[in-house]
């Protein structure tokens, strides 16, 4: 293992002049030890001294098959030599158009239309928009209501803080939030297939139902993670559920938009969520594993007749008028579409359901009922949680103890980069992870626990 050299010092410096690191409390971050991470290969990450650590958050959701992978850096090697940048504001490139296409395929050419940005929240403002701008386009401007889940996440732009529920992230600006109408989350608790706690989403199911009885005729669409609530602690779904939100929102004429942004893309086994269910919504969202966790490029899909209904004259003013500078940036576009055609062979070859089992068998293992610092587990496809509790009869531990953190940087010693969530551990690694990886993961993180909660009791 190599030292650090002068050049990562004056990098470590720098960062702490000048970085404002996101969703990071800035005193927490400089009283703590940093990690300058200078190169990636397969599922690890190596710090300017050559220590290595398993990325067991897959660099927050986005990576597939690991860093610097051949074949992805080869597409981008490709796409360099050809251009690097062209505005999609009125013009075209092969490259943008090819993924648009294979983008289209993955839906069954149900939702033919593509509109790029280049993150999450832009691809869930831009469905917002589009289902608010046809209603008023279809002559019915009243219907404006919006309908979220309990606990939802969508993103941190004003639109979507809206329609997202996550306490203390934004609270601090609901003042400036539109009205959104609230169902329940599903109650579904899942470790390796096994089925703990359900309620199949009939309390949700029986509230949408009960609001669009009474104000459909008001409201525009409902969004939802589909399958798992990420940010809100990898929250289940049930098998079903979502089908039968689609069949209440068709029943009452209004829009179903599906943020798949994080559970897209091989997460929980398959290419889409509304794919293995077999939903076409009004609106999809793509994002994070769209580019393998490459480059920044998202996606919002949607079908034709919502596409000819902003066709018209300058003069009509039936444009959408939205766009980002990087719109279907072709780099990005390639090293997807090259993404894409990998995962296709993962999952058809059968490597990628073999991996989830492993994943999903050593979990189940590791953190068996019965371990006084655990509360509950929840496992599905490569995602996995474990919420942390003290010993004693308090149900929480004080928010400023900071206990999940705290765990979270054990692990890092142990050489393990996790990332947590209040005190709940998330354990998202890249789809690609071996079984010896995998027992890396699951041991160290328990590990991790059991040196640091005991020490924290009073």
């Amino acid at each position: 293992m190599s030292k650090k050299n002068a050049r990562d010092d004056a990098t470590d410096e720098a960062d702490l002049r000048h970085n404002w690191h996101p969703f990071t409390q800035t005193r927490e971050y400089t009283a703590n030890p940093r990690l300058h991470i200078v190169r990636g290969k397969g599922c690890w990450l190596y710090d300017a001294t050559g220590k290595r650590y398993l990325d067991g958050n897959a660099s927050i959701w986005t990576n597939v098959h690991g860093h610097t992978d051949p074949g992805l850096n080869a597409a981008l090697r490709a796409q360099l030599s050809r251009l690097a940048h062209a505005t999609y504001l009125g013009l075209n490139h092969e490259t943008g158009t090819a993924l648009a296409e294979r983008l289209s395929a993955l839906t069954g050419h149900k939702l033919p239309r593509v509109f790029y940005s280049d993150n999450g929240s832009g691809a869930v403002e831009i469905a917002l928009k589009l289902s608010l701008q046809y209603w008023q386009l279809s002559g019915q401007p009243r219907r404006t209501g919006i309908i979220a889940l309990r606990d939802a996440y969508h993103g941190d732009t004003f639109g979507t803080m809206s329609v997202g529920d996550c306490g203390t992230f934004h609270e601090r600006f609901r003042h400036w939030f539109f009205p959104v109408a609230r169902i329940p989350r599903p109650h579904h608790v899942e470790v390796n297939g096994h089925i703990h706690a359900t309620d199949n989403g009939i309390p949700a199911l029986n509230a949408l139902d009960a609001l669009l009885k009474r104000k459909a005729d008001t409201t525009a669409c409902l969004i939802l993670e589909p399958g798992i609530q990420g940010s809100a602690g990898m929250r289940q779904h049930p098998a079903g559920f979502l089908r039968s939100l689609a069949q209440c929102c068709r029943s009452h004429k209004i829009h179903l938009i599906l943020d798949e942004v994080f559970t897209g893309f091989g997460r929980l086994g398959s290419m889409l969520v509304s794919q293995t269910e077999g939903v076409t919504p009004d609106f999809l969202c793509l994002a994070k594993g769209l580019t393998a966790g490459y480059l920044p490029l998202a996606a919002t899909l949607t079908n034709e007749r919502i596409y000819k209904k902003f066709s018209g004259t300058t003069a009509q003013h039936r444009t959408f008028y939205h766009g980002h500078t990087y719109t279907g940036n072709p780099l990005a576009s390639a090293v997807a579409l090259k993404n894409i055609e990998k995962l296709d062979a993962l999952i058809a070859s059968g490597k990628l359901a073999k991996t989830v089992a492993t994943f999903g068998d050593s979990f189940e293992r590791t953190f068996a009922p019965g371990h006084p610092h655990i509360a509950a587990v929840r496992q599905r496809g490569m995602t996995a949680v474990v919420e942390l509790r003290p010993r004693a009869h308090r149900t929480a531990w004080p928010e400023n103890l900071r206990a999940g953190y705290r765990v979270c940087m054990e692990a890092r010693r142990r050489g393990l980069i996790l990332r947590p969530l209040g005190d709940a551990l998330l354990l998202v690694p890249p789809l690609v992870i071996s079984p010896s990886e995998i027992r890396f993961l699951m041991r160290t993180t328990l590990e991790a626990i059991n040196t640091v909660l005991p020490s924290l009791e009073p």
